[in-house]
């Protein structure tokens, strides 16, 4: 089993995954618009270019996304996107290049699991969690 985070834009998804694309060196393997299904009869014209549905993979992890019609949209609450990274070099670089047009909730750092953790709420309003955990010793159940 994976458990992949779906998210859902106010009509710039394609903007978003191609940002995210080029941040986190993944790839866009599906980028399927209304006008490419079978309902796009049914869609109003101005929305047939949103994204219904989408996929980016980025190592072995995926994070996919549509576009959601105005009366549907809610931001994203109570969650974040999480990326562990082992190496401190990296996920600085990460955090940086998601940092762009973001708001920075708590910049990247030394905490007390982490070498370094770092929080932000990317250009989009998705919440994001950077970490590059620290060797743990194992604990007893």
């Amino acid at each position: 089993m994976k458990l992949n985070p779906y998210l859902t834009f106010k009509g710039n998804r394609a903007e978003a995954f191609r940002f995210y694309e080029s941040r986190l060196g993944g790839r866009i393997v599906a980028m399927v618009t209304h006008a490419d299904t079978p309902a796009c009869e049914h869609t109003p014209p101005d929305w047939r270019d949103k994204i219904i549905h989408a996929r980016l993979v980025v190592g072995d992890a995926v994070l996919m996304g549509s576009d959601a019609a105005p009366d549907w949209y809610e931001e994203s609450k109570g969650i974040s996107v999480t990326l562990n990274i082992e190496d401190p070099a990296e996920a600085e670089r990460v955090f940086e290049a998601l940092s762009e047009g973001a708001t920075v909730r708590m910049p990247i750092e030394e905490t007390f699991w982490a070498i370094r953790f770092g929080m932000l709420t990317d250009r989009y309003g998705v919440p994001w969690m950077i970490n590059c955990e620290k060797p743990m010793a194992s604990q007893a159940a």
